[in-house]
């Protein structure tokens, strides 16, 4: 597969794994309500997200209601906004760099920075896919611990929402994105500076043997 396909590949990752960032950030389905215990018949659903938290009734109304201050969220979901905020912008950012460099396209002429534009953009995509995975990880830690915490009161506790796995899979769709431009990016190594030295000295040697 030539560097141009792999590039286009990682494009298309890119935009995915963006996507899914979007949409973990956006949609309040961080933390659901866990059915155990006196809590498995509820008429009522609570979702939680970064932004905002939601209650579903079982006529299907739902009701939303940002939060009041930042200061009642935890520490895990403070912690991500700022993280899954910067890794959006991070990943627009690597994949505009990535399509100047490209080369599929004619943004930049020098072949030999296009290696190098590749190689920013990569690490770029692979930061932006770990500020995605570390925040979604934190949280889902929390979240088993509270529920396997017996100190826990059953109505507190939560499960896994289903924005914590469009998290992993965006994250690792980032990673992967910028893994593979790093694989194929290498920058072009000086063959022909070696090659006009190899000229240089038979064209050098004949001339001493007419002498």
């Amino acid at each position: 597969m030539g560097s141009s396909a792999v590039q286009i590949v990682c494009v298309a990752l890119g935009i995915l794994g963006l996507i899914a960032a979007v949409v973990t950030i956006a949609v309040p389905r961080w933390r659901v309500s866990a059915f155990i215990g006196q809590n498995i018949i509820t008429a009522q659903v609570q979702e939680e997200g970064l932004w905002m938290e939601c209650v579903s009734q079982s006529t299907g109304q739902q009701q939303c209601k940002a939060y009041d201050s930042l200061l009642i969220l935890s520490s895990d979901l403070q912690a991500a906004r700022a993280m899954t905020i910067i890794s959006c912008m991070l990943g627009v950012l690597s994949l505009l760099i990535l399509c100047a460099g490209a080369d599929f396209t004619t943004c930049i002429d020098n072949e030999d920075v296009k290696p190098k534009v590749s190689l920013v953009s990569a690490i770029g995509l692979i930061i932006a896919g770990l500020l995605l995975i570390i925040p979604v990880s934190w949280a889902a830690n929390n979240v088993i611990r509270d529920f396997n915490n017996p100190l826990v009161a059953a109505p507190q506790k939560r499960e896994l929402g289903a924005c914590i796995f469009v998290g992993w899979g965006g994250g690792t769709l980032l990673l992967l994105a910028g893994g593979l431009l790093c694989c194929f990016s290498r920058p072009r190594s000086g063959g022909s500076s070696g090659t006009a030295k190899y000229y240089s000295n038979s064209a050098s040697a004949p001339s001493k043997n007419y002498v």
